[in-house]
């Protein structure tokens, strides 16, 4: 019987994978929990099934049922859909001007609001999005237009702060137009270019209104993808809220050790973890778990372990999974940002895809 008709049926029921857990020892004096394992399990199924699902195999693309039947993000974030869109068709464009002054403004916008449906309504609305062409007129008309229609101009992935007290606007959106013309006057995008510490970036970033330390650090990553710097994402990390849910899920004692600490010691420790567990986990084209990974990871597993490990307590004391996982079919070939030096490796594996399916293709005819 199929998951989706046991659940029609009232007969699922969702796994406890804390019974009869021994935790290891090899931390000590740091304690884990059980949702300690399953932190490096759900990292190498949730990548398990990106790969699946870029080599076209059909569904499920899971036997666990919580991934199956809930949204999760990738174990890469930059394999992510609004990142993959943020790379490909805002930073990278061959038909935008490609100046630092340009991408830092592409960027930002686009981050603030973290949709792709806004950026492309901004695009279809204005045309070319440059900060040459700027008008905060412009810009304010097309969105508060699409508010009185009643479109959600936000990503729910993260909230950003409405700035009404920093800039006096009555809209949301208003007040972080004019937080990004306050940036581009301040100079911010020549000033990063000078920065050689990533820490330095964020605090830049974190100086100014409405931008606390988890925003900052987000953005100060999504401007990384860019050749505005070239930061190491294993320089520094921020844990957002969900992460240090995620954490004290995972931990029942952290040795000491303090939450940056704690997701660079997953980091440091990847390798031997799943060695430990006898897992197999496919990397990026050989790139590792970053910082930024591993702190989102640990938000995903706070999320599954609100099915999984309902016994184990985090900080929100959340209980359910809201959202559902739809499918939208196969995915495209990820590209990611050219410094990384993965995206011939990439090219070449799918041109293999490409012709195996041909020759499948051919038997079947």
């Amino acid at each position: 019987m199929s998951l989706k008709k046991k659940q029609q049926l009232g007969l699922y029921e969702e796994p406890n994978l804390s019974a009869a857990y021994t935790p290891p020892t090899h931390l000590l004096p740091i304690r884990v929990s059980a949702a300690y394992d399953t932190y490096w399990r759900f990292a190498v199924e949730r990548q398990n099934v990106f790969f699946r699902r870029l080599s076209n195999d059909q569904m499920p693309w899971s036997t666990d049922p919580i991934i199956s039947l809930h949204k999760f993000t990738n174990a890469y974030r930059a394999s992510d859909r609004v990142s993959q869109y943020l790379i490909r068709h805002v930073i990278y464009r061959d038909d935008l001007p490609k100046t630092v002054v340009e991408v830092f403004f592409r960027t930002l916008l686009f981050k603030f609001f973290n949709k792709i449906e806004t950026w492309e309504l901004l695009q279809n609305s204005l045309g070319e999005i440059t900060f040459e062409n700027y008008l905060f007129e412009n810009y304010d008309k097309v969105l508060s237009q699409a508010m009185l229609e009643r479109k959600r101009i936000y990503s729910a992935a993260y909230i950003m702060p409405p700035g009404g007290s920093a800039f006096g606007h009555k809209l949301k959106h208003q007040n972080h137009l004019r937080l990004l013309e306050l940036m581009m006057h301040d100079g911010v995008p020549q000033t990063l270019t000078g920065l050689t510490r990533m820490q330095s970036a964020f605090e830049l970033l974190r100086s100014y209104p409405t931008i606390g330390d988890f925003l900052a650090y987000q953005f100060v990553t999504d401007i990384n993808y860019s050749e505005i710097t070239n930061f190491s994402e294993m320089d520094f990390v921020i844990p957002g809220p969900g992460a240090r849910d995620g954490i004290r899920k995972c931990f029942s004692d952290m040795g000491g050790l303090n939450e940056a600490e704690i997701i660079r010691l997953m980091v440091d420790n990847q390798d031997q973890e799943f060695e430990r567990l006898g897992l197999d986990f496919k990397s990026l084209w050989g790139r590792k778990l970053q910082l930024i990974d591993c702190q989102n990871l640990f938000c995903e597993v706070d999320k599954y372990s609100r099915v999984a490990h309902p016994e184990i307590a985090g900080i929100s004391g959340r209980i359910r999974i809201k959202q559902k996982f739809s499918p939208s079919g196969k995915i495209s070939a990820p590209w990611y940002p050219p410094k990384w030096g993965i995206n011939e490796k990439i090219s070449d594996e799918f041109q293999t895809i490409k012709v195996g399916e041909k020759i499948k293709a051919k038997k079947r005819n």
